[in-house]
């Protein structure tokens, strides 16, 4: 797969899962086994936003060319995904998400996101530095 489709479908997965988290926070919250709060409701949310806002990023940066700024990028989406997952096993293992299937769908996932995006960090040349925009 190239960079350009997993970034792509980086970005649809991170619209599709920060928009449920940002509409349906008690659902998704329900989802995992955990008891639904006003005050859990407020910070789902604020992680829908931000997914919503890497989702955006990935489809905007998915054509560009090798830089320091892209590989950055996969760096940081790198550290967000292995985030997700060890926040979602230690939820998990303290009985804070009491359902199984709440976590091994989306683990999985971040795992399988984690992995391409470290290749994608690791094997991404940026011996160049980008050119201005504007400038040829």
């Amino acid at each position: 797969m190239n960079r350009k489709i997993f970034l792509s479908l980086a970005a649809v997965i991170a619209l599709g899962v920060g928009s449920v988290a940002l509409l349906f926070p008690a659902d998704l919250l329900a989802s995992k086994g955990t008891v639904p709060s006003e005050a859990a409701n407020v910070w789902m949310r604020e992680v829908g936003v931000l997914l919503l806002s890497l989702g955006v990023i990935a489809g905007l940066m998915r054509g560009h060319a090798d830089s320091p700024t892209l590989k950055t990028l996969m760096l940081g989406n790198l550290l967000v995904q292995l985030g997700l997952f060890l926040t979602e096993i230690v939820g998990y293992a303290n009985g804070v998400i009491t359902k199984l299937s709440g976590v091994l769908p989306s683990s999985a996932l971040n795992l399988l996101l984690a992995a391409g995006f470290a290749y994608f960090w690791v094997t991404m040349g940026t011996s160049k530095e980008p050119a201005a925009r504007g400038s040829r």
